[in-house]
């Protein structure tokens, strides 16, 4: 206790008295009981009183200028500012942004007792955050924030934060020719030139956006981003159950959403082009737990296959033989891909004949195997393929995707 009181003393002196009970008692934590720094300042102040006569406060605070007598009068404003921002939130975190001459005779305290104490821009989120939580009725959630709330005393604005939402379902992409997320034009790359009819765009709609644009509508958000297990080709279908994905909302001023009525909005609004099933709401940890996904799963396609020569049912059996397959990046992706030798598994494929020059194949096969080199052979970048096991040229004219296992 004596060393206490000599670095107490001290702090006094330096601050010729003009120091708020929290300011002094913040640097004796944990040294000094107490329910809060409030308390072991006054308790320290009688301590020492005890002893020789205390100086009477007679300015603002040493260290933070008397904020904490201020508090009030922030919750307020801060409150005011959530209000007419019209956002919609469950759970919040605070922050702050001090002037840095509070922090540097902080500091200053710090280094001259040897003590450091609780910190000054924790004990004002933790108190801002109490009564916070009271007066909203939510709750402080120092992991996933729906909301982060910013109190700059440099400014005295306050800055409010509001996290995305995520929102996890499967898609159904019932027609060809759309991309799974907007496409920027490659010559003016997305600002808008004679080529993309000034739209940025490669092709006018998109997976994401048909999706999006009912979802950002519902929660008045931003932006969205797309994340999917995988993708599609632009002239594939996805089928059967549907590809995962997670959509991202950027700064979403609702949250509280009846899924089932977005889904059939969004349904209607996407008519025989895209279908969205299973929507729920995931925390962000999901996003890259979907993306992740797309190689750790097995997919089945369905391709129309096109021979250069004739063929009968018998010959086809050795189809049966295609299982690990080594495949070079195919030259069709091979600009935007890292150029490696992929291995994958074909677990079964099934084969059917339509007529003498074209065959249906049902493939099952783990994720990220590229079907259409599967079968062309890619110049023999994939090995074994449909061409080199057959020893006839062909060719995947129709692809769809009939189920993600995840």
């Amino acid at each position: 206790m004596k060393n206490i009181k000599e670095q107490a003393q001290k702090i006094i002196k330096i601050s010729h008295g003009n120091i708020c009970n929290r300011c002094l008692g913040r640097n004796f934590y944990p040294q000094v009981s107490g329910n809060d720094n409030q308390e072991r300042g006054a308790y320290l102040k009688d301590v020492l009183s005890e002893d020789e006569e205390m100086p009477e406060k007679s300015e603002a605070c040493y260290v933070c200028g008397d904020i904490f007598l201020d508090l009030e009068n922030i919750l307020e404003k801060i409150i005011n500012t959530i209000h007419n921002s019209q956002v919609e939130f469950t759970t919040f975190l605070v922050g702050c942004r001090l002037p840095d001459e509070i922090l540097e005779k902080e500091k200053y305290i710090q280094e001259k007792t040897g003590f450091n104490g609780d910190i000054i821009k924790k004990e004002i989120n933790r108190e801002l955050g109490k009564e916070l939580e009271l007066r909203l009725e939510r709750e402080v959630d120092f992991d996933n924030p729906n909301l982060v709330i910013m109190m700059d005393f440099t400014s005295n604005q306050v800055e409010l934060q509001i996290n995305p939402l995520f929102i996890e379902g499967r898609y159904r992409k019932l027609i060809r020719g759309i991309p799974q997320t907007r496409w920027p034009c490659r010559k003016c790359r997305g600002k808008g030139c004679e080529k993309c009819d000034f739209t940025g765009k490669m092709y006018p709609e998109s997976v994401e956006e048909l999706m999006a644009e009912k979802v950002l509508k519902a929660t008045r958000g931003v932006e969205s981003k797309f994340h999917g297990a995988g993708r599609e080709d632009i002239d594939v279908r996805m089928l059967g159950r549907g590809r995962p994905f997670v959509l991202e909302i950027k700064e979403p001023k609702l949250r509280d959403l009846n899924l089932e009525d977005l889904t059939a909005e969004i349904n209607q609004h996407c008519t025989g082009k895209v279908e969205v099933l299973d929507l729920k709401s995931v925390n962000k940890d999901r996003r890259s737990g979907i993306k992740a996904s797309s190689t750790e799963t097995y997919k089945i396609y369905r391709a129309l296959v096109e021979l250069d020569q004739e063929t009968d049912a018998e010959k086809l059996n050795v189809l049966n033989s295609l299982n690990i397959i080594k495949q070079r990046t195919p030259i069709r992706v091979s600009h935007r891909r890292a150029d490696k030798i992929r291995t994958r598994e074909v677990k079964e494929i099934q084969v059917k004949l339509l007529d003498s020059n074209h065959l249906e194949l049902v493939v099952n096969c783990e994720g990220g195997l590229y079907i259409k080199e599967l079968i062309s052979g890619d110049e023999d970048r994939t090995q074994p393929s449909v061409t080199s096991i057959l020893g006839i040229t062909a060719k995947c004219i129709e692809l769809d995707v009939l189920e993600v296992n995840i």
